[in-house]
């Protein structure tokens, strides 16, 4: 979303306690550089803007009243994944995701009302549970018309737009039955809450399954509680972080009596904003085993994909290379690149499609040269966005989420 420019902004921006606080923020950055070889907008396109201390630069501009709110400078905050990969090597420990969303969320209060209501509406459509179904119906309805072959004989899908929808149609499922499992009361585990997300349970609909089926044969008291939502991290990354926050609160009340455990590293990062959340890979790494339990072994290669989430946020990915090699025989390597974001980031597959379908296809060429039998992932976003790509490339590289695997090799041990 590109605001035209708005006037009276500077003396707004000026008088803004939210904008002083950014700036407060911004100012920590010293202007080293040490961010600009990990940033994937600036290695692609070599523009100072399009770095994160050029961004930042352009922030203190905004909100000190020195810069117009305008459209080239609503490109280049917008071109940002907030992928986050300049915090882990920034020596001034920068925030600057916080900043990034702060300025988001300043840019969009400015907007015109009718601009918000859009806005806030499309989000909230996607990340509503009820609009999972009709999505992945019309998904199907493309898929078996013939319309998803038509469009590729054609050579619609060349343009990355196109690309983006198709890919995601391909991969929409129906989400499964409400999971409604709770633990066996002899589990020798304390309890855990199953969050399944929104979007993702149509993207990836057997992740919560497999979670369960694991959680299951490893004796873990397993509850998935009634009344959570989406966990606000589209919002957020949106500039809507009162949106955010008020889903954020309604999980809390949701999983007030357990210890919450999700299956996307995105949903988790958000969630720790305000709930003691664990990503599942790791909650099972740390959970004892019971003595009798057997995995079957796989000789298998698995590439491993650190989506950005996993690796700059929660900064925990050594969890799912541990979770892969208790399955024996399998081979687990690191996927080439994974410092790098692979384009999908929230809803920015869908924003700046060009982007994000470049930066996947190094991604693409690294799983060539591997030629894994998996690719595995703990975000569904990356994990529908790969798939696509993949797909595309005449790759038959079958993506998982790492509980996946595990649990076809713990039932195929029985």
């Amino acid at each position: 979303m590109t605001p035209a420019p708005l006037r009276g902004s500077r003396s707004a921006a000026a008088d803004s306690a939210h904008a002083r606080q950014l700036l407060q923020l911004a100012d920590q950055c010293v202007k080293c550089g040490f961010c600009l070889p990990h940033c994937p907008t600036f290695r692609l396109f070599r523009d100072e803007a399009e770095s994160p201390r050029g961004r930042i630069a352009l922030i203190q501009g905004l909100m000190s009243g020195a810069l117009d709110d305008g459209p080239r400078l609503g490109e280049h905050l917008g071109n940002c994944l907030e992928c986050r990969a300049c915090e882990p090597a920034c020596p001034s420990l920068v925030q600057f995701g916080t900043l990034m969303d702060g300025a988001r969320a300043e840019r969009f209060a400015r907007l015109p009302r009718h601009r918000r209501m859009l806005a806030r509406m499309r989000l909230d459509i996607l990340t509503h549970g009820l609009s999972l179904r009709p999505l992945a119906a019309a998904a199907a309805l493309y898929r078996r018309s013939g319309v998803a072959w038509l469009a590729r004989a054609l050579g619609l899908l060349r343009e990355p737009r196109r690309a983006i929808l198709d890919g995601l149609a391909w991969r929409l499922r129906m989400p499964g039955r409400r999971l409604t499992a709770r633990a066996d009361a002899g589990a020798h585990t304390a309890s855990a809450g199953l969050f399944l997300g929104c979007i993702a349970r149509g993207l990836e609909p057997g992740v919560a399954q497999a979670a369960q089926r694991v959680m299951q044969r490893l004796e873990i008291a397993l509850d998935v509680p009634d009344g959570q939502v989406c966990c606000g991290a589209m919002h957020r990354h949106n500039g809507q972080p009162g949106r955010a926050d008020a889903l954020l609160n309604r999980n809390a009340e949701a999983f007030r009596h357990h210890a919450v455990v999700g299956t996307s590293s995105a949903c988790v990062a958000e969630l720790r904003l305000r709930l003691p959340a664990v990503e599942v890979c790791r909650f099972l790494v740390d959970t004892p085993w019971p003595a009798h339990v057997r995995v079957a072994p796989l000789a298998a290669r698995a590439a491993v994909h650190e989506p950005c989430s996993h690796r700059n946020v929660l900064r925990d990915t050594e969890a799912v290379y541990a979770l892969l090699r208790r399955i024996p025989a399998l081979d687990v390597v690191a996927l080439d690149g994974n410092e790098t974001c692979c384009g999908a980031a929230g809803t920015y597959l869908l924003e700046h499609p060009d982007t994000a379908v470049t930066l996947a296809a190094d991604k693409v060429a690294h799983l060539a040269r591997l030629e894994p039998n998996y690719l595995v992932t703990t975000n569904s976003g990356c994990a529908a966005h790969l798939a696509a790509r993949l797909r595309e490339a005449g790759l038959a590289v079958e993506v998982l989420h790492p509980v996946e695997l595990l649990e076809r090799q713990l039932y195929s041990a029985e």
